[in-house]
């Protein structure tokens, strides 16, 4: 079987390097609950490979509670995803000070944040990005090298510029919105294809890097500008392709660009049959915010409220049914 000329294999050897993965959990507020409350949560690992150290955690938690979950945008679920994606690189920005050599960090996600629909407050949205990029600025200024990793993408970006290519004069432009011929061909389909004679991402490799064309670009300017690329960090003949998205600072830089394909691919193999970065997944363990954990602070909270004699509501009649115990579904 052989790769496709865009196709560039694992580098075959792995500089010693620091390893950061982030991830955040949240509990947003609950119309049902007795107190109205939301928890951002955030869990990064920073680790050295084969050196013997052990894992450095960090956890970071902000509680919003009465009318600082509307002053901080926190009432939709697009304003606490905004919060959190700042929340998970300033955590790799803390995390990272005064680490020498190579340092490789990547979170679960894009690395571009995005302005979801239920966003109403605009300042809201621009004070984050801005702030956002301030981290990713001095990221960069210390050579950290950074990274969103995407699993199992749904997106069609690079189906969507191959049919550009059968452009040939502009009238076809509109044809092309109306009726795609790719319509329902996605990039995880196109790199994920394999058979016995030609395979486009071979197990381990990584494609071309391209870069990402959004209205987003303004934000993301000089050697912050956005790209990505595919790797198939699955096995033969089970090809799993995911999207990688990293700023321009890691495009020029070879040695960079190839210890981060090194090291997800390595990560990956850890996880075994279902593979996924091994860092990621302890990050993310050590952040998700479980239903007790939820519970018992919604129990502090309205504990606290009637020891300042203030009012506390009751929980909906919907979720007095979900509580009882012995409950069964028809």
């Amino acid at each position: 079987m052989r790769p496709s000329p865009s196709s560039y294999p694992m580098p075959d050897s792995v500089i010693q390097s620091t390893l950061i993965a982030a991830d955040g959990s949240q509990a947003i507020a609950d119309r049902h609950s007795t107190v109205q409350f939301c928890v951002i949560n955030v869990g990064a690992i920073s680790l050295k490979p084969n050196s013997g150290e052990t894992p450095a955690v960090e956890v970071e938690s902000e509680l919003f509670f009465g009318d600082a979950i509307e002053e901080n945008g926190l009432t939709t679920d697009g304003g606490v995803a905004l919060r959190r994606d700042l929340a998970e690189r300033s955590v790799i920005e803390k995390m990272s000070k005064g680490m020498k050599g190579s340092v490789v960090s990547f979170t679960d996600g894009t690395l571009e944040i995005f302005r979801a629909k239920d966003i109403d407050n605009a300042n809201q949205y621009r004070n984050t990005v801005d702030k956002y990029i301030s981290v990713l600025s001095r990221l960069q200024g210390r050579g950290i090298i950074s990274a969103g990793y995407i699993d199992k993408p749904s997106s069609s970006l690079v189906v969507k510029l191959l049919e550009l290519t059968q452009i040939t004069i502009p009238e076809e432009m509109e044809k092309l919105r109306n009726a795609p011929p790719l319509k329902y061909v996605t990039d995880r389909w196109l790199f994920g294809y394999n058979n016995k004679l030609f395979q486009l991402l071979p197990p381990g490799h990584r494609s071309a890097v391209f870069k990402i064309q959004s209205t987003s670009e303004k934000s993301y300017k000089g050697v912050l500008e956005l790209h990505f690329f595919y790797l198939n960090v699955g096995t033969e003949g089970h090809p799993w392709p995911v999207r990688v998205e990293i700023p321009r600072w890691v495009v020029d830089d070879k040695k960079q660009l190839d210890l981060l394909h090194a090291v997800l691919v390595e990560q990956c193999r850890m996880m075994g049959s279902k593979p996924y970065p091994y860092l990621l997944h302890r990050a993310h363990e050590t952040a998700v915010v479980k239903n007790e954990e939820k519970q018992q602070i919604e129990q502090m909270l309205s504990l606290e409220l009637r020891r300042n004699s203030e009012d506390v509501d009751e929980g909906s009649n919907k979720q007095s049914a979900k509580d009882l115990k012995g409950r069964t579904r028809r």
